[in-house]
C-alpha cells in the first residue's frame, strides 16, 4: 500500500464506518495519546522499565499503526498529501544533512 493509497483508505473509513473525521485539535490529542501508547511499549520493551500485566499483550506494530492512523486523519483533515511532504523532506534532508553526518564524530 502506498501512502496516498493509506490516506485514501483511512479517509474512506472515516467516512462511512467512523461516520465523520474529529476535529483537528481532538485528533491532535488522540495523536499524543497514541505515541505515548508506543512510547510506554517501547520503554518497556528496549528500556529498563518492566513490564505491567496490562502491557504485556500490546505489538509494537499495533501500536505504530494507531500513530500512523491518527497522523494520516490529521493530514487528510488538513489538506496536507503525505507522499508530497516526504518527498520534500527527504530533499530537505539532502541538502541540509549531505555530510553532516558523516562528519558526526559521535557516529563513528
Amino acid at each position: 500500500m502506498t501512502i496516498e493509497q493509506a490516506q485514501k483508505d483511512v479517509d474512506q473509513w472515516i467516512k462511512t464506518v467512523g461516520v465523520r473525521y474529529f476535529n483537528e485539535l481532538t485528533n491532535l490529542g488522540i495523536l499524543m495519546e497514541e505515541v505515548g501508547e508506543l512510547s510506554r511499549l517501547m520503554v518497556r520493551k528496549y528500556g529498563e522499565q518492566s513490564f505491567k500485566e496490562s502491557d504485556k499483550n500490546k505489538e509494537l506494530a499495533d501500536e505504530m499503526a494507531d500513530v500512523l492512523w491518527v497522523l494520516i486523519c490529521l493530514a487528510n483533515q488538513t489538506g496536507v498529501s503525505l507522499t508530497e511532504a516526504l518527498e520534500k523532506n527527504f530533499e530537505k534532508k539532502n541538502i541540509r544533512d549531505a555530510t553532516r553526518h558523516l562528519e558526526n564524530e559521535k557516529l563513528q
